[in-house]
């Protein structure tokens, strides 16, 4: 093999590798360090005495999301949010809709982590609706750019 291939392939390698350690750092850093979220004060505790069940409808459909997410997948089950149609990473109000995803159940600590990786109170609010079989779940809701004002105004 000639000189100037190896060294390209040495090159490309390297490239590579940088690559896949920077994607490790940032994966970790948004989803698991304590540096890269910070909640805001006013957001409500945590039931830690009993489960909560999450409606998802985006990424945290995919079980290895919710596994890198939480530390584990977790059972699933096919679920329908009514009155509610996806639009991109939100759901918005729609009578004649309904938003197809899957429910499941955490424990506080992991719903503690799915507010980190939805960065609850900057992007998401995690609201109760009821789903087409009845049951409450948790669902994430994009913040919209007025409630986002709102909660950065700074109060003299």
């Amino acid at each position: 093999m000639p000189r100037s291939v190896a060294l390209a392939l040495k090159r490309a390698l390297l490239l590579v590798l940088t690559a896949a350690v920077l994607l490790l750092f940032y994966l970790w850093f948004t989803l698991l360090s304590p540096f890269g979220y910070r909640p805001p004060p006013d957001l409500p505790a945590i039931d830690e005495q009993h489960p909560h069940e999450v409606f998802a409808y985006g990424t945290l459909t995919r079980p290895w999301v919710r596994r890198l997410v939480m530390g584990r997948a977790g059972e699933s089950r096919p679920a329908a949010l009514p009155g509610y149609r996806r639009e991109a990473l939100d759901i918005l109000p729609d009578l004649s809709a309904s938003t197809e995803g899957v429910v499941f159940e955490v424990d506080a600590r992991e719903l503690a982590r799915l507010d980190r990786y939805e960065r609850l109170g900057i992007r998401y609010e995690r609201v109760r609706k009821t789903l087409e079989d009845g049951s409450d779940a948790w669902v994430y809701q994009r913040i919209t750019s007025e409630q986002r004002i709102t909660t950065e105004e700074v109060v003299p």
